[in-house]
């Protein structure tokens, strides 16, 4: 948007007498600097540039100029030109607001809060520059209480000898302090940015190299993104969706939280919740995101499918399983990780992907499984799970002989079924036996004379699963001769994981080394 005195005409010229600036963005797109885009220049005056002379009338009529931009004009360029919107319906349009910015300077700024003010559903970013009057801050700020923090981004700027200096900043002290806006350090980090050129004043030379940096800000061919920046790292208030829908994941992203959302809650790392367990611990959490987004990143599969596309045809469920990978040293061990949840659910995030991390740190590689809810069904994947690693283990680059099966609750019985009975019991393909089980807090009593070495470890305040039981069972292994190892922890509950915090914090490193004495 231009600024006072000027019209649609004055960023980009007229056709046959195009702007410099125009011959600067033609430019910047041929170099890469900019990815391709449309540009288009309203105008908020009525008829003629003299609207913009008299600045109570443009004050005005910036006001009331969003009901054409919205209504009107973005339909009328999108269902022209080819754009990300499916139609010019506002449902569509709102849809692809992540691919649509406004920016103005001068009086064009003020149009820009406005924009932001009442436009917010339909545009991601904004390019306010060198705003020289004072506006309703915070009747425009509060515009973002109905969205989340991270779906806008808004980049003041302004010349240390503009007259507007003083006025963006102003401006930006409220934003500073406003429960709306997060200040960024890198342009990308926060919600918006603020940039005072030493000596800039007030003229169309400003406005042209503000536009440019904006614009390359935005779009340009190496940080084209979406709805958030996919190269920073996850934090304790990265939202849980966003995870789930980063590109580095493709379609298994929704498979790294229960795929049945109605067994956890929060909205962001930090605040995850699993039923039935406690002791999350937010800083583990936020470092499994991180590592399986930068492992994916760089190239790495982190993820396989263990049924065939037909397979899950024939058996929808299926599309909600497969094996994540932690890897550790090449040729070295394996471990396959089974989390609980009462065979509803899968809690991986907190009783798989902890343990196959730290796993992974000691070398060892180690898988974390998603499998089927019910208790025949999951030990059908695991079957099909150790299965696929021996069939693949040149390609996985690790060593079969004496894996062993870990699992908490629901996952310590199908690590303890399995290690009883072997895969082909389930379905799976005639292999050795585990080397050794490594089972938390559950109830499985069953056993046989010729089961693994078994490493065991329970809180004794576990309403859910009895320590007495589960010592009863190592009892019972050990009087045939089984070596094992039992473990309980006064005033602890069910469902710890690795137990930071705890008592029980460090008995993963035990377990290790049990596992480590059968090699």
């Amino acid at each position: 948007m231009h600024g006072g005195w000027g019209n649609e005409t004055t960023t980009l010229g007229t056709p046959g007498s195009p702007s410099a600036f125009k011959n600067v963005i033609d430019n910047a797109i041929a170099d890469g600097a900019v990815e391709p885009l449309i540009i288009v220049c309203p105008t908020y005056n009525n008829e003629s540039p003299e609207d913009s002379a008299s600045f109570g009338l443009a004050l005005e009529l910036c006001r009331n100029y969003h009901n054409e931009l919205l209504n009107d004009l973005i339909p009328a360029v999108e269902s022209t030109y080819s754009s990300y919107a499916e139609s010019p319906s506002p449902e569509d349009l709102m849809g692809s607001r992540d691919h649509r910015g406004f920016g103005g300077f001068s009086m064009g700024s003020v149009a820009t809060w406005r924009t932001f003010q009442y436009g917010l559903d339909y545009f991601r970013y904004f390019l306010p520059m060198s705003c020289g009057t004072s506006l309703d801050e915070q009747n425009i700020f509060a515009a973002a209480e109905n969205h989340d923090q991270d779906d806008y981004f808004v980049w003041v700027i302004t010349g240390t000898a503009d007259f507007s200096y003083e006025y963006d900043e102003n401006r930006v002290d409220l934003m500073r302090n406003s429960p709306y806006f997060t200040e960024s350090t890198n342009e990308r980090n926060g919600n918006f940015a603020y940039h005072a050129k030493e000596g800039y004043s007030h003229d169309g030379a400003a406005a042209m190299e503000y536009t440019y940096n904006g614009l390359r800000l935005f779009w340009n061919t190496e940080m084209v993104q979406s709805s958030q920046n996919m190269n920073e790292p996850y934090t304790a208030n990265t939202k849980i969706s966003e995870v789930i829908d980063d590109s580095a994941f493709g379609d298994y992203g929704r498979l790294i939280f229960p795929a049945d959302t109605g067994y956890y809650s929060g909205n962001t790392l930090g605040e995850l919740s699993l039923t039935w367990y406690g002791n999350i611990a937010a800083d583990k959490t936020v470092e499994i995101a991180n590592y399986m987004k930068s492992h994916a990143e760089a190239g790495n599969t982190i993820f396989y499918d263990i049924y065939t596309d037909e397979e899950k045809a024939a058996d929808p469920a299926k599309e909600d399983t497969g094996l994540f990978f932690f890897k550790g040293n090449p040729g070295e061990k394996f471990a396959v990780c089974n989390a609980g949840g009462g065979f509803a659910f899968v809690g991986a995030m907190h009783d798989s992907f902890p343990h196959a991390l730290e796993i992974s740190k000691k070398g060892y590689n180690a898988f974390a499984l998603i499998y089927r809810p019910g208790a025949q069904t999951a030990c059908e994947d695991l079957a099909r799970a150790i299965s696929f690693i021996f069939e693949h283990a040149d390609e996985l680059e690790v060593d079969i002989d004496c894996y062993s099966l870990w699992g908490g609750s629901a996952g310590a019985r199908m690590a303890a079924y399995l290690g009883s009975h072997g895969p082909a019991a389930f379905g799976g393909d005639d292999l050795p036996q585990a080397g050794a089980v490594i089972m938390q807090y559950t109830g499985h009593s069953e056993y046989t004379e010729n089961d693994p070495p078994t490493y065991v470890c329970v809180g004794e305040n576990d309403g859910i699963a009895s320590w007495r039981a589960m010592e009863r069972r190592i009892n019972a292994l050990k009087a045939v001769g089984i070596d094992t190892e039992f473990h309980s922890y006064p005033n602890l509950g069910h469902g710890f994981g690795l137990g930071i915090g705890t008592i029980a914090e460090g008995w993963l490193d035990d377990a290790v080394t049990f596992w480590e004495k059968q090699m």
